[in-house]
C-alpha cells in the first residue's frame, strides 16, 4: 500500500475506512485478499493476476470465495 502498486489497494482500503469499517479491519480484509491471491499464484505456479486482484479489491468487504 505504501508503494501505491496497484494503486487500487490504498482506494480500497480508503473506501472501506469510509464505509464505517475500522483501520484495522480494513487492512485484514485487504490482507485476505492477498493472500488468496499468493496462494493461486503458488499452487498454480502462474504470475500475479492483476486484474482478478483488483476486482477481488472491488468486491470488499466480500470475501474472496464466497
Amino acid at each position: 500500500m505504501r508503494l501505491n502498486d496497484p494503486p487500487e489497494t490504498k482506494q480500497t482500503y480508503e473506501r472501506l475506512v469510509r464505509e464505517g469499517h475500522s483501520k484495522d479491519e480494513a487492512k485484514r480484509l485487504l490482507g485476505c485478499v492477498l493472500i488468496v491471491e499468493m496462494h493461486d499464484m503458488m499452487q498454480k505456479q502462474r504470475e500475479f493476476d492483476r486484474d482478478g486482484y483488483v476486482q477481488a479489491l472491488n468486491r470488499l468487504p466480500e470475501l474472496p470465495g464466497e
